[in-house]
């Protein structure tokens, strides 16, 4: 029996872990390294690759932070594909009501997309396709090395580098 044949409520192992924002910047949430105002989070751990790696510390706290923000920055995008249709009714052009086209994205969606593109910039030409393989694709590392034609093992030393760029372009390592 594989995890996809078990019922969504045995599909997942949930823990919950310190917010990564708040162990690399206790001061933006207004209190102090060791401070119980920390926030916490559950996380699923088969959620995606890169939470699955940092669970068995095979990336540092530093790297995953980068990740996840590569990864939110990605959603945020809405460079991910719709994956269910929009049932509400949308207002013509007549309307008073109308706003922008469902079409046209938002502020906020092209300043992610500029951040996503400058970390993968930042990240560089061979190191690229790891980062969005294993963190916006979500596939597993040996996946991602076949896919790759790359040999076994070898994914997650050049996954440690490209990460280790990436948190420097988003300034977590100081």
């Amino acid at each position: 029996m594989t995890d996809l044949d078990l019922p969504p409520t045995q599909n997942r192992t949930l823990v919950t872990r310190c917010h990564p924002d708040d162990v690399l910047d206790p001061e933006k949430i207004g209190g102090r390294a060791g401070d119980s105002a920390r926030r916490s989070v559950t996380v699923n751990m088969r959620e995606h690759a890169i939470g699955w790696l940092y669970h068995r510390t095979l990336i540092t706290g530093i790297q995953f932070a980068a990740a996840e923000k590569l990864r939110a920055d990605y959603e945020r995008a809405g460079l991910v594909r719709m994956s269910m249709m929009q049932w509400t009714k949308t207002a013509d052009k007549t309307s008073r009501r109308a706003g922008a086209s469902p079409h046209e994205p938002t502020l906020a969606q092209i300043d992610a997309k500029r951040r996503f593109y400058a970390a993968i910039d930042a990240a560089g030409p061979g190191l690229a396709d790891i980062c969005w393989r294993l963190i916006c694709a979500n596939e597993t590392l040996t996946g991602a090395e076949k896919a790759l034609g790359w040999p076994a093992r070898s994914g997650r030393i050049v996954l440690g580098i490209a990460l280790d760029r990436l948190a420097d372009h988003y300034g977590l390592r100081r």
